[in-house]
């Protein structure tokens, strides 16, 4: 989800993967897959690279949630262990 402002200073999360296109006219206008539309005062060129930072992360395995010590090691391994016996 990418993190956007509303023309009203309030802030709106937006699930990235539903965005159909994004217009500056001159407002942002974000048109959702559905056909809802969302207005935020970040430019057009400011949500495309949010998008991209948010596709890169999802691509790179990164969250935003904190990961304690260890358990994401685990996982990895017991992962890696599992392709190996098959």
């Amino acid at each position: 989800m990418i993190r956007l402002t509303r023309l009203n200073g309030h802030p709106v999360y937006l699930n990235s993967e539903l965005i159909k296109f994004v217009e500056a006219s001159p407002d942002t206008v974000i048109t959702l897959t559905n056909g809802e539309k969302v207005i935020a005062r970040e430019s057009a060129e400011e949500v495309a690279q949010l998008v991209l930072d948010v596709r890169r992360a999802t691509a790179a395995g990164l969250t935003d949630e904190p990961v304690s010590p260890g358990i994401g090691e685990h996982s990895q391994h017991s992962s890696a262990e599992a392709a190996r016996r098959g």
